[in-house]
């Protein structure tokens, strides 16, 4: 593997896992949000570490895309000329 791919995918990791904890954080709110009116109730500590632990499994594929298409854009596919 050349340099030039590890390169671009060391740079799409970095960005992914600094915005991991953000959109994660996004994700989860958004999502007790919604259930809160659903439900007309606050979500008890159960519910609420279950919305967290799916907020944190949905972040991470949302990260991974957007720090992918965002290097592609930036840089471009490395190996494409």
């Amino acid at each position: 593997m050349s340099s030039e791919y590890l390169w671009f995918f060391g740079w799409s990791a970095v960005l992914a896992a600094m915005l991991f904890f953000p959109v994660s954080k996004l994700v989860w709110t958004l999502s007790v949000r919604r259930q809160q009116r659903k439900r007309g109730r606050t979500l008890d500590q159960k519910e609420l570490a279950g919305q967290l632990t799916r907020a944190r499994f949905i972040s991470i594929f949302l990260v991974l895309a957007f720090a992918l298409m965002f290097n592609v854009n930036i840089f471009g596919f490395p190996g494409a000329k």
